[in-house]
């Protein structure tokens, strides 16, 4: 069972995962980072469809890492900075990337659905997400550079392949704050919601994905997720393998003769 902090609910075949510390905007701290490890075991023992995050509270999905020094991680990163310990910060940062890459490299689809602030940490960890459904009243901000840091939770490198170096450049050096007319017009989301509605729309996308083949599914996202990272001739062999190992799976038996059928598919896990 995970932490209290990270709170794990199913409804069918999707997975709904709530940062649940509203009092700190939820903020990871330490344990949040432990936490988020080991929901991330439990889901690989029992793959959903689809995992869609998101904060709890009105206010924020996620402030990113908390710097109050009652977090312990907090101390330690303190401590690195008194001693100008390079190897000590890259260790944090490791532990910090550990929880977060896992999480995002599960073999479903992940979901932010951005319910409110997200800022620092927390807008890097939506823009690792696959997709992400903002509310029309939340706020983006690469907020790092104001405290002196940069990304290192990965969002960084993810937003310049996600938007663009241009756009990507601007928004972690300004610091600014994006609203979502801005971040749907270039591309940082997939969807804008009415006031209040972002997670149910991020539900209806996990439930619309979840009824499609699980290994098509996962087979065209690792390609999706792969394909940015590689030239375009291993891409391009990299989407015919894993094309190749579906058909040979059989999953298509089921959507193909429902097809003939005229009638939905029912894929099995």
């Amino acid at each position: 069972m995970t932490d209290n902090r990270i709170r794990l609910e199913r409804k069918n075949k999707i997975a709904l995962v709530f940062m649940d510390r509203p009092e700190k905007n939820n903020a990871f701290d330490t344990s949040m980072f432990e936490a988020l490890e080991q929901l991330t075991l439990e889901l690989e023992r029992d793959h959903p469809r689809a995992v869609v995050l998101t904060g709890t509270g009105d206010r924020a999905f996620c402030a990113g890492f908390d710097v109050n020094l009652e977090n312990p991680m907090a101390t330690e990163f303190l401590d690195a900075v008194n001693k100008k310990d390079t190897a000590l910060a890259g260790k944090l940062i490791n532990r910090m990337r550990r929880a977060i890459d896992g999480f995002v490299g599960l073999p479903v689809p992940i979901i932010a659905a951005i319910n409110g602030l997200a800022y620092g940490g927390g807008m890097e960890l939506a823009t690792r997400c696959d997709l992400r459904v903002m509310d029309i009243g939340a706020e983006l901000c690469f907020s790092e550079v104001r405290l002196g840091l940069m990304p290192d939770w990965g969002g960084g490198v993810c937003l310049a392949r996600l938007v663009g170096s241009a756009h990507a450049t601007d928004l972690i050096l300004t610091a600014r704050v994006v609203k979502a007319d801005e971040a749907a017009r270039i591309g940082l989301i997939n969807r804008v919601s009415d006031k209040g509605r972002c997670l149910d729309d991020a539900m209806k996308l996990a439930e619309q994905i979840s009824l499609n083949g699980p290994k098509a599914v996962s087979h065209a996202l690792t390609v999706l997720r792969q394909s940015s990272e590689l030239p375009l001739k291993e891409a391009l062999e990299k989407e015919a393998e894993a094309a190749a190992k579906l058909i040979a799976s059989g999953e298509c038996i089921h959507g193909i003769t429902a097809f003939m059928e005229k009638k939905a598919p029912q894929f099995p896990d």
